[in-house]
C-alpha cells in the first residue's frame, strides 16, 4: 500500500473519508486504491447519502482493520476509509482563456491546508471557473482535498509560480478597496485574496484592475479566508440570479 509515499507524490493525493471520496467518484477521480475498514457500509452509506454511487463502492476497496489504518493516514476518518488517487493535469493558461463568464479564484500564499480545502470547496459550489494558488503550500495536499470534501476534481485546482497574464480583469479583495458591489462585478475576473494577516501583497496590488472591499463591522479587521471567499463568490452569483 502505497499511502505514505502518496501523500509525498506530486501527481497523487490520498483522499479521506466517505464524503471526499464521493465527491471525487463523482467527478471523475481517477482512484489508484482504496481501503475501508467495513465495505458494506460504505454501500449504506451511498444508499442513504450518495444514490448515484450505490455499487459502486464496494467493489473498489479492500478491506483493512483500523489498526492498519491508522498506521497509513494521521487521522482515521469516522468512516474508516481512504483512497490513492491521481490528479488531473492543470494548464493554468486554458483555465485563464476560458470564455465563460465565471469567475477564478487566486489565493495568495495560503498558509492553512483546512483553509485552501475550504475555500476550494466554496468555489466548486459557487460555479468559479477554477482555484490558483501561489506560494509554497500544495493546495492538493491531502489535508486540503480533505477540507475541501473531495471537490478538487469538480474544477480546476493547482499552484502556480505567479499569476500569469490573461484578458481577465483582476480585482483585488483589500480592506482598502471600494465596498463590494456583487452586481458590479465584471464577469470572468480574477477574484484574488491574501493572507489574513497580510492582505494581498504590493505587487499583486499594483497589477489589479480595482480593489473591493468587504463590508464589515466597525473594529471587526478581518475574515476567515474561506469565509471572504465565500461572500464574495456567493453574492455575486445572486446577483447573477437576481437574488
Amino acid at each position: 500500500m502505497r499511502f505514505r509515499t502518496a501523500r509525498r507524490d506530486p501527481g497523487l493525493t490520498v483522499v479521506e473519508g466517505f464524503h471526499a471520496l464521493k465527491h471525487a467518484l463523482r467527478f471523475g477521480a481517477p482512484i489508484e486504491e482504496a481501503v475501508a475498514v467495513d465495505p458494506a457500509r460504505l454501500e449504506e452509506l451511498a444508499a442513504e447519502l450518495a444514490p448515484d454511487l450505490r455499487g459502486r463502492l464496494a467493489p473498489l476497496v479492500e478491506r483493512i482493520d483500523r489498526e492498519h489504518l491508522a498506521e497509513l493516514v494521521p487521522l482515521v476518518p469516522s468512516t474508516g476509509v481512504a483512497a490513492i488517487a491521481r490528479r488531473p493535469p492543470l494548464d493554468p493558461a486554458a483555465l485563464l482563456a476560458d470564455a465563460s463568464p465565471a469567475p477564478v479564484v487566486l489565493l495568495e500564499d495560503p498558509r492553512n491546508m483546512g483553509n485552501i480545502g475550504a475555500c476550494v470547496r466554496v468555489a466548486a459550489a459557487a460555479g468559479a471557473a477554477g482555484v490558483l494558488t501561489t506560494g509554497e503550500h500544495d493546495p492538493w495536499h491531502p489535508d486540503a482535498v480533505r477540507g475541501a470534501a473531495g471537490l478538487h476534481y469538480a474544477l480546476p485546482v493547482g499552484r502556480v509560480e505567479a499569476l500569469p497574464e490573461s484578458g481577465r480583469p483582476l480585482l483585488a479583495v483589500d480592506p482598502e478597496g471600494e465596498e463590494l458591489r456583487p452586481g458590479e462585478l465584471p464577469p470572468r475576473a480574477v477574484l484574488a485574496f491574501g493572507t489574513e494577516r497580510h492582505g494581498i501583497s504590493s505587487g499583486l496590488l499594483e497589477r489589479a484592475d480595482a480593489r473591493v472591499a468587504i463590508p464589515m463591522r466597525e473594529g471587526v479587521s478581518s475574515l476567515n479566508l474561506a469565509t471572504s471567499v465565500a461572500i464574495v463568490l456567493f453574492s455575486r452569483l445572486l446577483a447573477a440570479r437576481g437574488g
